[in-house]
């Protein structure tokens, strides 16, 4: 194709188009319907551009022209407040349901590691010494000591901003670092757990075990099925680079990232929550049986939630992926 005949041909199309989409004033029935047909026939010229001739200044033009035109022919979709309840009460739980046979195992098994490597550490002091000093691990688990008073140590408020912050960090690489087969997640997994598994440890070798649980059940239950549910979103589309299935590996990937994005807002909300137990509910004065009770509570909320909104809409249909109308449309063809 040669380039210059192609650009004088098609010039005064072009031309014209930008124009239209310049006009300042309401565009008349018949200068719609121009607009219509210059952005279907200027989208023909950009494929067959990219196609066959390629040229940098020519391609930023026209997809410039393009994307100017499909906003104005399909009209700028505005967010409301119908999209925010939608998103809670169907894409959010269908995503989180769909998914549930990756994070419900990667839930029990993490929990598995965890009590496991809490009674290794509790039943050798080799282990122990090799984690800190016999002093500094006194005074971490002795009454008042590090373990409790971490709670309480700044304000609640900025407490839970901080808390909410890193645990939004740790539950977004999960989900980004799935893209790499999966392998990033399960050391950041593995991490959380040795986390863990120290806690109970230290703590049960001190005959503490109990104050440990009432200073982590009232938000860890919340907390940790966010980074169980994110850790296994996040091996699920690590294997979806080796497993698409029935759909193009680019088609896969696409969904399961769309959904993984949305999860990845969703668990900002439940952090959300779990921040604010751990900043007011864990160091409050409350009796400990009343501070596990808020938190198996609101656990079993957000299970149910899962369970009855997330199986709803997933049995009508529903993936979690956003919807038809505001993925990126296929680019149309005319003559």
């Amino acid at each position: 194709m040669d380039l210059d005949v192609f650009v004088a041909a098609h010039r005064a199309e072009w031309d014209r188009l930008d124009a239209l989409l310049h006009r300042k004033r309401r565009l008349t029935g018949a200068e719609a319907d121009e607009l219509v047909a210059l952005y279907q026939r200027t989208t023909t010229h950009l494929s067959l551009l990219l196609s066959i001739a390629p040229d940098p200044a020519l391609t930023t033009r026209l997809t410039s022209l393009v994307a100017r035109a499909r906003s104005t022919v399909t009209g700028a979709r505005k967010a409301s407040w119908r999209d925010t309840a939608r998103f809670f009460t169907t894409a959010f739980p269908a995503a989180v349901y769909r998914l549930r046979h990756w994070w419900i195992p990667t839930a029990v098994l993490s929990t598995v590691v965890a009590a496991l490597l809490g009674w290794w550490i509790a039943a050798h002091p080799e282990v122990q010494a090799a984690i800190g000093a016999p002093d500094d691990l006194r005074a971490m688990t002795r009454p008042g000591g590090e373990y409790e008073t971490y709670y309480s140590s700044h304000p609640a408020a900025s407490f839970a901003a901080q808390v909410w912050t890193n645990n939004a960090q740790a539950v977004a690489m999960c989900l980004v670092l799935g893209a790499f087969l999966g392998l990033p997640v399960l050391w950041i997994l593995f991490q959380n757990m040795l986390n863990l598994g120290v806690g109970i440890g230290l703590m049960s070798s001190a005959g503490r075990l109990d104050t440990f649980l009432g200073l982590i059940l009232p938000h860890g239950l919340l907390e940790l099925t966010a980074v169980f549910i994110a850790a296994g979103i996040g091996l699920r589309l690590g294997w979806t680079l080796i497993d698409p299935g029935p759909r193009t590996r680019r088609a896969a990937l696409a969904q399961e990232g769309r959904s993984a994005l949305g999860v990845a807002i969703g668990l900002a909300a439940v952090l959300f929550v779990s921040g604010a137990l751990e900043a007011f509910v864990t160091p409050s004065a409350l009796p400990t049986w009343a501070r596990i009770g808020i938190g198996t509570a609101t656990e079993l909320a957000f299970l149910l939630y899962v369970q009855v909104l997330g199986g709803r809409a997933v049995r009508a249909g529903a993936t979690g992926d956003i919807d038809p109308a505001d993925r990126d449309a296929t680019l149309p063809t005319a003559a």
